[in-house]
């Protein structure tokens, strides 16, 4: 007689389509921040500000920020609008295609699973745009759900939530935020005027995606996602909106000890921005339009490809290597009417363009005993094409301005290589060397724009900026104690810089396409302004006991510009918005079984709001306050207090000295649900 036997099969366990971390990665200076860390965060930006030294452009969270100002950076050596740091979402980048900013509010922090931030330049699968590190996005696997609403002062409110369902090989996540606030007012006392108004926002987005294991190592995954937000800007007439939606899909094996692990991505990001902008008038009784940024349209589409292989027996270690090439392609227009005259708008703007990056890389490590080392090689060409500015005269028609401009191309090689050795049982020391490069972005090479009375122009002409840096880093743990100190020195060439041309009132000379420059304000270009150098220390350390943990650290960055003969009077000068020493720390302490008080405090020095270093942002320290209490499994009641002794801390000057603050004292209180 014969019987059906049924067939074991192997049990799949359903995640995202992805590579493990590369052995190397424990050679270089990455830092992770895990879920505690992200519980607390309301949003992204402020829980990558625990770490000192990383922080949006201007001295603000995503709350109150312009979408302009989100890019990010790391290790205070120059801050910039656009960001000098890559941010990928499991290998997919979330910089904006058309200005290299991140609109924080498209990501959820209940949505990920973990952030690495990896300092210094990154060479190997990273690529254009990582050129102070990285920050790595890595979205939930685990099944379960977190559902997170709050209230609070000024008119705040906020949902987050996420889950993963899965059902035999197939697994869905999503997740939504819906964010909104009245806002606060950024020039506050005798300086505010009819023209100050509240920086209010209304944001949301969802993100779904799909999880289909076809075996026990090969998965394949596909991803939707959607923006939108809608912010004021602190002036009476002027409001920000950005939108947009992402696409992806990818393929992925794991390598194992007789197979090869590969990894196959593509994906497709659109997104578009308008920005209405006014000019001040004296003593801030009011304010005109100045600009009406309509529409940006932006696409940003690429792929990468990875060929990893782990666990080669070579001498008393094993090796492991990675080669693949990456892509990225973007194209958009910034769409504006100008020039305000009689009580309308006279001219119309379109500017943009095309740009591209493609390289290839290839990637390996040793590990044996108490060594790993670690390195990299890569290639890129990078192109920018198709650049044009067309003005015109909206009654007649007839272009006042119309300027098209060359296509340019470049390769740029970049490498890093590290070191590490455990020297004793907890104790151990690293060393690394490393390159990188950021192309313009299209908002760099084709935008002007305009803040208040301040004016900055666009340059076409604008080269990659380079980065070359080394340091070394001495790390111990035990016993519930961790302890780092790392030493680094970076330099960039070609450095992008909005450079101080002229003052107003009148036409400047040296630009007289930018216009009439009112008084109280000044014109700036972005232009490759020469070299800057960085020397910095950081330092680490957390303690744990039973019932509280303690942590602490602080960053010093020594930064300074030589202009050269491009801009000689920036030469010995600091770049703007970048503080000299940063410094985080924090405790969480279980005071009962139920109860648990968690506290925060940041410090940064004075930074400049300017890069002739004239408009002085003075030091700041700010805390924050958060009380747990778990009223169930996986039921938590909270109550926060952010900028808790309610301090004013300067994020912006004016030329006749009117400065910008962030936000007050905020109180909230809110549920969390786990399941």
């Amino acid at each position: 007689m014969i019987q059906d036997i049924p067939t074991q099969l192997p049990e799949v366990v359903v995640t995202a389509a992805r590579l493990p971390p590369a052995a190397g990665d424990a050679a270089f200076s990455v830092i992770r921040l895990d879920q505690a860390v992200l519980d607390r965060a309301t949003r992204l930006d402020e829980a990558l500000a625990t770490v000192p030294a990383v922080s949006l452009f201007r001295r603000t969270s995503s709350l109150g920020a312009n979408p302009t100002t989100q890019g990010i950076s790391l290790r205070a050596i120059a801050p910039s609008g656009a960001g000098r740091t890559l941010v990928t979402l499991d290998g997919e980048p979330l910089n904006d295609p058309f200005g290299g900013w991140v609109i924080w509010s498209q990501v959820a922090p209940e949505s990920l699973e973990s952030v690495d931030i990896v300092r210094g330049a990154g060479a190997g699968p990273y690529g254009a745009g990582a050129l102070t590190g990285v920050i790595t996005l890595r979205e939930r696997d685990r099944e379960g759900g977190v559902l997170d609403a709050s209230a609070g002062e000024y008119g705040g409110g906020r949902l987050g939530a996420a889950t993963t369902l899965t059902q035999g090989r197939l697994s869905i996540t999503g997740s939504a935020l819906y964010d909104r606030s009245d806002g606060y007012v950024p020039v506050r006392g005798a300086a505010a005027g009819a023209a100050d108004t509240p920086l209010d926002l209304e944001a949301r987005s969802a993100a779904l995606r799909a999880d289909l294991g076809l075996d026990s190592a090969t998965a394949l995954s596909v991803r939707v996602a959607a923006y939108e937000e809608d912010r004021g800007s602190g002036l009476a007439g002027a409001r920000s909106t950005a939108s947009g939606q992402g696409y992806s899909a990818a393929l992925a094996r794991t390598s194992g000890p007789n197979r090869f692990g590969w990894r196959a991505r593509v994906w497709r990001r659109e997104s578009d921005f308008a920005n209405t902008a006014v000019a001040v008038a004296p003593g801030r009784i009011g304010t005109t339009p100045a600009n009406d940024q309509y529409a940006t349209p932006a696409s940003g589409w690429g792929g990468n490809l990875a060929l990893r292989r782990s666990g080669l027996t070579v001498g008393n270690g094993r090796l492991e290597w990675e080669v693949g090439a990456d892509a990225r392609f973007a194209e958009g227009e910034t769409q504006e009417r100008f020039r305000y005259l009689g009580g309308q708008f006279t001219r119309d703007r379109f500017a943009g363009g095309e740009t591209s990056v493609i390289g290839g890389y290839g990637e390996g490590s040793w590990t044996g005993g108490p060594w790993l080392i670690a390195g990299g090689l890569r290639l890129d060409r990078w192109t920018t094409v198709d650049g044009r500015r067309l003005e015109r005269d909206r009654a007649t028609g007839l272009p006042t301005l119309d300027e098209t401009y060359p296509d340019r191309s470049g390769d740029v090689v970049s490498a890093r290589l590290a070191v590490r050795r455990d020297l004793a049982e907890g104790l151990a020391v690293r060393a690394a060397a490393y390159s990188g490069f950021r192309p313009a972005t299209l908002n760099e090479l084709h935008r002007p724009f305009r803040v208040g009375n301040d004016l900055t122009e666009a340059n076409a002409a604008l080269e990659p900026e380079t980065l070359q840096g080394v340091e070394t880093c001495l790390s111990w743990q035990g016993g519930g104690t961790r302890l780092g100190a790392t030493v680094f020195w970076n330099r960039i060439d070609d450095a992008i810089v909005n450079v101080t041309l002229g003052q107003g009132p009148g036409i400047v000379a040296a630009l007289p396409r930018a216009g009439f420059i009112p008084a109280g304000g000044v014109l700036r270009q972005r232009q490759n302004a020469g070299v800057i150098d960085a020397t910095g220390l950081e330092l680490t350390a957390e303690h744990a006991v039973e019932t509280a943990t303690l942590v602490g650290a602080i960053s010093v960055t020594d930064a300074t510009l030589d202009g050269g003969a491009a801009a000689p009077q920036l030469t010995g000068l600091r770049p703007a918005q970048a503080p000299v020493v940063s410094a985080t720390a924090g405790v969480d302490w279980r005071v009962a079984n139920r109860l648990t008080l968690g506290a925060r405090a940041r410090y940064e020095s004075r930074r400049f709001d300017d890069d002739l270093n004239s408009r002085v942002l003075g030091p700041a320290v700010t805390a924050d306050l958060r009380a747990d209490l778990q009223l169930a499994d996986g039921v938590v009641l909270y109550v926060a207090a952010d900028n808790l002794f309610d301090r004013d801390v300067a994020v912006s000057a004016t030329a006749d000295g009117v400065a910008g603050f962030g936000p007050p004292r905020t109180l909230r209180a809110g549920v969390s649900m786990r399941w």
